[in-house]
């Protein structure tokens, strides 16, 4: 369901609403899950799919956005949540390497979507809403972050259309 608009519209809203917080020339942070380098080269039919799939969610999201707003803006995919040995390497960057990187380059504000979620879990909100929060405040640099489609009607009605579907 990565492309149904009942999940890709939920994230246009919640990326609408987190911009409406910001500064003119905010970026937007689509956020994911890191994985091992070598399990996103061997994912989907012809490897990458991991990353493949959250660009193309990501694009989607970005092209309603702006065409809502009239606005180009800076997008980057970041991840969060790395873990295991320090030797493996994991997707990068991470999402406070980024907003460091975000506010050394003068940006504005960020909007962070977390695109590979689909509740406010413990992981969105520690990540999320107290490290990058922390991390953001640290640096100066206006962050909010966009909902998790969660409960949301458009996602829930997804969900369910999907289920008697199949």
């Amino acid at each position: 369901y990565a492309n149904h608009p009942g999940f890709v519209g939920s994230f246009v809203e919640a990326t609408a609403d987190a911009l409406a917080k910001l500064p003119e020339g905010a970026a937007i942070a689509y956020v994911t899950h890191s994985i091992p380098t070598a399990m996103n080269a061997t994912s989907g039919p012809d490897g990458n799919g991991y990353l493949d799939w959250h660009l193309d969610v990501a694009a989607e999201i970005t092209a309603e956005v702006e065409r809502r707003t009239g606005q180009t803006r800076r997008t980057d995919l970041v991840y969060c949540s790395r873990s295991g040995p320090p030797q493996v390497p994991w997707l990068e960057p991470d999402i406070n390497d980024h907003l460091e990187t975000l506010a050394a380059e003068g940006v504005p504000g960020v909007a962070v979507v977390p695109i590979g979620f689909v509740s406010d879990h413990m992981e969105v909100i520690y990540d999320l809403d107290t490290e990058a929060a922390k991390t953001a405040a640290k640096l100066g640099l206006p962050m909010a972050r966009a909902a998790t489609p969660g409960t949301d009607d458009r996602f829930v009605r997804m969900l369910r259309d999907l289920v008697v579907e199949r």
